[in-house]
């Protein structure tokens, strides 16, 4: 069992950037989508985001919340507009995740709810923050790489930078190495598992990522 997240006394930026990782799940199978959060949750996953477009997202935010237990924040992502943040609060998600720069991000911090949002260009990664995100998405990732995010940070070494998009498991070492706050990790960590596909490959992929992203933290500290 790892050590809990401490969610009700930390901010969201404390767990992020003690973490260091944000699980994305997203899946066509409402129970194995649940059942692929709790066991996340499970391995010491202490940020699990469930995508909208998830076969019934709010169902699943909903039961999660209820039973992932207090070491675990259950957000939700893919999500666009003033009303996705309506049901996505309603449902019992904590934070938010934009994959772009939409009225989504306004009404998350007028709602209160910590938000992540989505950009890719300086220009973006600088809106983002002015428009009061608690750290920068930076999707998708994968089209600059690493090499992409030290250059924005050679400019920006204050912005909380997030690299989500095709970041597996040596991906998401040298985005640390290169100063992300944290990664965001979806099929490279969930697999098959939210579509009802092997929850032992899962864990193991979770223990591997849960270490890695420690490690990171450790040698900072």
């Amino acid at each position: 069992m790892h050590p809990p997240a401490r969610p009700d006394s930390d901010t969201f930026a404390d767990v992020l950037g003690r973490t260091r990782l944000a699980a994305i799940v997203r899946g066509t199978d409402p129970d194995a989508a649940l059942r692929t959060v709790l066991t996340l949750a499970d391995e010491g996953v202490a940020l699990v985001e469930v995508s909208l477009n998830t076969t019934d997202a709010l169902a699943v935010v909903r039961r999660a919340a209820a039973e992932a237990g207090p070491g675990t924040v259950i957000g939700m992502g893919t999500v666009l507009t003033e009303d996705d943040v309506s049901r996505a609060h309603e449902a019992g998600a904590r934070w938010i995740v934009t994959p772009a720069l939409t009225e989504a991000v306004g009404a998350s911090v007028r709602a209160g709810l910590p938000v992540l949002a989505g950009a890719l260009t300086p220009t973006e990664a600088v809106a983002a923050r002015r428009a009061g995100a608690d750290a920068v998405k930076l999707f998708p990732a994968s089209l600059g790489g690493p090499a992409y995010l030290k250059a924005l940070r050679d400019p920006f070494p204050d912005l909380p930078f997030v690299p989500v998009g095709g970041v597996d498991l040596a991906g998401a070492e040298q985005y640390l190495a290169h100063g992300a706050v944290a990664v965001g990790v979806g099929s490279p960590l969930v697999g098959d598992a939210a579509h009802g596909g092997d929850l032992a490959a899962l864990r193991e992929r979770a223990r591997r990522f849960v270490s890695l992203c420690a490690r990171g933290t450790q040698g900072e500290a």
